[in-house]
């Protein structure tokens, strides 16, 4: 009689990758969604799909100038898959924006009518608004200008020859496309244009998808599109997980409406958290859908707790240091005492510069709007001048061979035409050595230094070549840049206003930022650590400090109706506690902390030794 052995706990999605490799068949392609929850290896089923591809198919695409598309939400996450694929050029990773502007850059002709169609329908639109609104109001205001900017680019359409566009800038010439734009014009161009599908389609025979749930829903709607007129010849995979979905440009309700001739292959294990956290997020996603995970048999049981403070009566910074000295004792585990062993994720932005040190910089430069998305990931010329170019001089006092390194690099009072045209070479690098010491001397001697009073020193003695934005608001003129005038004037008068106040700013706040925008703070947001993990994870949440709305836990919790804010506060709450692979200690600041308490105990998620009003 013959026995069927049973599968083990940790053998049960061994079954996926198969499924998905079935589906990439060239004779039966086959078109799927993969569901796979936080921690179940999405990415490692990613790149066995590319590496099964690469090995079984990578000659014949090459053969015939075929390619595999692979798109991702973020940077970090294509340049991952690209080391993760040995940067086989058959496999074509890019992000989402970078994608959607190959299909339709050199269209000129069609992104000029499509865009007169756009601008028309704005205008009318907000014309409506305006009539029905209240006059004399700021959002009067802002709709009054906004009319008048879309009329104006309306007006100067057809002087543009040729629409440009860059996924990594903010776009503020007059011939540039935004963001929003290129995916949307995108996502129409292919849905609308069967000649752009067929291109499509002989160039990328399959197209994948990573974090597919936030991918923006022009450019699924166009890949469902895609798809269904391409049966048999194409496959397109999505990887993702509903749950994850944290941006409001995603597709909803995506893992429900799935065709019925697709695979939807399903990972269930969670090979990340221990089985503490896994029970968490479990509970946490019964109010969304009714998927469950189950942790590996190894996992150990972890540790989970919540810490409730009152909003307006708590010092957070002395809190959240008991919070890890208490979390330290409870699990035996000395790195919640190191700072550097911790990652602590916030809402935003702002809580990390204000426990960081750098709020002054921050607020002074995010109320710019076109220094926004620099200053976020860190490649501000205005901020990457002071990070790149005067820290590291100031840490290498003393170290000749690195000052000389920097300053040989950059200085123009070392360049080969300065030497050249010095009477003297040794006294013209004397020059650049007393332009080095007085500059380490003024930020040494004098802790609160201003930003502006490092620039003056720069510019008297000349060490460096100053951005052109200090230039203009030292010289108190404006730039010629390509934009237009009406525009130009109040974007000039806000860069002016938020350049002036970064002026006043100590210049020490650079070395908090520059640790924080380099991912080597304990800080991050909660919507940046998605697909990421750490062994101890601290959960700040403070609806009140964050002054978001798209987030709020005070409803998540309890003390509110449930509604779509609530629903997005779910899934957030889900991908930060998902991130813990030992421990996790949530930090909620409440109004009325033991209401909240009373509150969570009733819905279950938490066990009653497990929370805290306060530090115990």
């Amino acid at each position: 009689m013959s026995t069927v052995t049973p599968l083990k706990t940790d053998d049960l999605d061994l079954h996926v990758d198969e499924e998905i490799r079935q589906c990439l068949n060239p004779q039966s392609p086959k078109s799927f969604f993969l569901f796979a929850g936080a921690g179940s290896g999405k990415t490692r089923s990613l790149v066995a799909a590319l590496d099964h591809l690469r090995d079984s198919m990578g000659k014949k695409l090459r053969m015939h100038g075929k390619r595999v598309a692979v798109i991702t939400y973020t940077k970090a996450a294509r340049d991952e898959i690209i080391r993760r694929t040995q940067f086989d050029p058959v496999i074509a990773v890019s992000t989402i924006h970078s994608f959607a502007w190959t299909l339709v850059d050199g269209f000129n002709h069609d992104i000029r009518e499509w865009l007169r169609v756009e601008l028309r329908a704005g205008i009318a639109e907000l014309e409506v608004k305006e009539a029905s609104g209240r006059k004399g109001t700021k959002a009067s205001a802002e709709r009054l200008a906004d009319i008048a900017s879309k009329q104006r680019r309306l007006a100067r359409l057809d002087t543009i020859k040729k629409f440009v566009y860059s996924p990594d800038s903010d776009n503020r010439s007059r011939d540039s496309l935004n963001h929003a734009e290129v995916l949307k014009l995108a996502g129409e161009f292919v849905r609308t244009r069967p000649t752009l599908r067929q291109i499509l389609c002989d160039g990328y025979p399959y197209i994948l998808v990573d974090e597919s749930q936030d991918t923006n829903r022009h450019i699924v709607e166009a890949l469902f599109a895609f798809q269904a007129a391409h049966k048999g010849e194409v496959v397109v995979g999505l990887f993702g997980d509903m749950m994850q979905r944290i941006y409001g440009d995603g597709q909803p309700g995506l893992g429900e409406n799935i065709p019925s001739d697709w695979a939807t292959p399903t990972k269930k294990l969670n090979f990340r958290c221990p089985r503490r956290v896994v029970e968490l997020i479990n509970k946490v996603r019964e109010g969304a859908d009714k998927q469950v995970q189950i942790p590996r048999s190894t996992a150990p049981e972890g540790h989970v707790r919540i810490f409730l403070f009152p909003s307006a009566r708590t010092d957070k910074a002395v809190a959240e240091q008991a919070v890890c000295a208490h979390m330290a004792k409870l699990t035996a585990d000395d790195g919640w005492l190191d700072d550097g062993a911790v990652k602590i994720l916030i809402l935003e932005h702002r809580m990390a510069a204000l426990r960081m040190g750098f709020d002054d910089l921050f607020g002074a430069l995010s109320s710019v709007a076109q220094f926004r998305t620099g200053l976020l990931d860190g490649s501000l010329p205005l901020l990457s001048f002071f990070s790149n170019l005067v820290l590291p001089l100031c840490d290498a006092k003393g170290d000749k061979f690195s000052i000389a390194r920097v300053v040989r690099a950059v200085s123009p009072l070392v360049s080969a035409s300065a030497l050249k045209d010095a009477e003297d070479e040794v006294e013209q690098l004397g020059k650049a050595q007393v332009a080095v010491d007085v500059l380490v001397n003024l930020i040494d001697n004098k802790p609160n230094t201003t930003f502006g009073e490092v620039v003056q020193c720069i510019a008297a003695t000349g060490l460096f070549v100053l951005p052109d934005v200090i230039k203009v608001a030292l010289a108190g003129a404006a730039t010629g840049a390509d934009i237009d005038e009406e525009d130009e004037q109040e974007e000039r008068a806000d860069r002016e206003k938020g350049v002036a106040a970064f002026l006043g700013v100590p210049f020490g706040q650079i070395r908090a930022y520059a640790k924080y925008v380099g991912r080597k703070a304990r800080f991050d947001t909660h919507q940046g650590v998605k697909g990421l993990e750490f062994p101890r994870v601290m959960v700040i949440m403070d609806d009140r400090e964050a002054r978001g709305f798209l987030f709020k836990y005070d409803k998540l919790f309890g003390t509110g109706s449930e509604d779509t804010t609530t629903a997005s506060t779910r899934r957030l709450f889900y991908v930060t506690c998902s991130r813990a692979e030992r421990s996790l200690a949530l930090v909620a600041y409440a109004d009325q902390p033991d209401h909240v308490k009373a509150n969570l105990l009733a819905n279950g998620w938490f066990k009653a030794d497990e929370m805290h009003v306060g530090v115990p």
